[in-house]
């Protein structure tokens, strides 16, 4: 059993920065491969970045590639997720995942591929 509890989320304002932090226990995050997903009011939950259990290699959605960095913290237990240049379509509700049966070197884009969620953080975009 893994439990993950997400924080950092928040009110920022257009072009500003924010880094989600989501902490894991039960188990160590070394031998899962991660993920971030979003869901913003009135639309499904979409998949936003992900890194592998080794390497480590990373995938990002496009409508963020270049502003957000997946990141992992072996000691914390921890995984990250920086966000720069934000504007009104990243706000949402962010949740991290974890995925028990990857390989080393994948990075799952599907819901369906994670086996763990946390409660999800507020992130708000506002002008």
């Amino acid at each position: 059993q893994v439990q993950l509890v997400e924080s950092g989320g928040g009110l920022v304002q257009v072009g500003g920065s924010l880094t989600l932090s989501c902490a894991a226990s039960g188990r160590t995050l070394s031998g899962y491969a991660m993920g971030w997903f979003r869901q913003a009011p009135g639309k499904a939950r979409e998949f936003v970045a992900s890194i592998s259990r080794a390497g480590p290699r990373t995938t990002y959605a496009d409508s963020v590639k270049g502003r957000y960095t997946i990141s992992r913290d072996g000691a914390k237990n921890t995984l990250y997720l920086q966000m720069n240049n934000l504007n009104p379509e990243d706000t949402a509700v962010y949740y991290c995942a974890a995925d028990t049966g990857s390989s080393w070197l994948e990075t799952p884009l599907r819901e369906y591929d994670y086996d763990y969620w946390g409660q999800g953080t507020q992130v708000t975009v506002s002008s």
